[in-house]
């Protein structure tokens, strides 16, 4: 299997209901409950990928373009976008839908760098 392939294969797409147990005081997702969905679906994305220990070095800039509403449903998006020697970089991409319409926006969107690590936690190379 080449890399190409490889890639398309560890794309990971993880559905999630927005209740408001998960919600802030403006009845829409807290922040950093949607950025522990975002590291999530980046740690399967990078794991799927490798098939390798993978541990979060960083999070770069995460733009929170739209609010997610209680009631909604989000579906998270992780693709790899770069491959280094002993990392990774995921986008992840979280969309909102409206539960009763077809409504559907990108309202959030980051990128994670993940690490390969061996049983003694020093970095491996990715491939």
């Amino acid at each position: 299997m080449d890399i190409e392939q490889r890639i398309q294969l560890a794309e990971t797409r993880i559905f999630k209901a927005v209740f408001p147990n998960t919600t802030n005081h403006y009845d829409t997702l807290f922040g950093g409950t949607a950025m522990h969905m975002m590291d999530e679906v980046a740690f399967i994305t990078a794991t799927r990928f490798t098939r390798k220990r993978m541990v979060t070095v960083s999070s770069d800039k995460i733009d929170f373009t739209r609010p997610i509403p209680s009631g909604t449903i989000v579906e998270l998006i992780g693709k790899i976008v770069h491959i280094g020697n002993t990392s990774l970089k995921i986008l992840v991409d979280i969309y909102v839908e409206e539960m009763y319409s077809f409504e559907r926006h990108k309202a959030i969107s980051g990128t994670f760098t993940f690490v390969a690590i061996d049983e003694n936690k020093q970095a491996i190379k990715v491939l």
